[in-house]
């Protein structure tokens, strides 16, 4: 009877080897998962930051080159192109650039987006944004 409990013994270590392995796989595997997906989630983040760093760049550069150019030839008061630009300076001024778990940071940059393509109807000029990945410059 022994020597059945002993046999018995040996095929259970078999069948909870595989188990066990089974289990340890996983917890390898899911580790190992883990540290890539952090690795590639900043790569993605560090890259799609910049992006919209430099688009957010382009409008802020856009906007007070223009105010400054229609500043020089204004009128008394204040034209609605002058206004529109300030509220588009504004807008990317309170932008929040140091906080990427803000809530509305999609919303808000759509909304900057929009404000710089009202601009750009009020100045009667095109309206487009977009990066070259070949030569890694700004196209117009």
């Amino acid at each position: 009877m022994e020597a059945a409990a002993g046999a018995s013994d040996v095929f259970d270590a078999i069948v909870m080897a595989e188990e066990r392995f089974h289990g340890e796989g996983y917890q390898e595997g899911y580790a190992e998962g883990s540290h890539v997906g952090v690795i590639e989630g900043r790569r993605y983040g560090a890259l799609h930051g910049a992006k919209i760093g430099s688009e957010i760049g382009y409008y802020l550069g856009f906007a007070l080159t223009w105010q400054r150019l229609l500043h020089r030839s204004a009128e008394e008061k204040p034209s609605k192109k002058i206004k529109a630009l300030e509220s588009l300076i504004g807008m990317i001024q309170k932008y929040p650039y140091e906080d990427p778990t803000y809530d509305k940071l999609h919303e808000d940059l759509e909304k900057i987006r929009g404000k710089f393509k009202q601009v750009c109807s009020l100045l009667s000029i095109q309206s487009e944004f977009r990066i070259n990945p070949e030569r890694s410059a700004l196209t117009f």
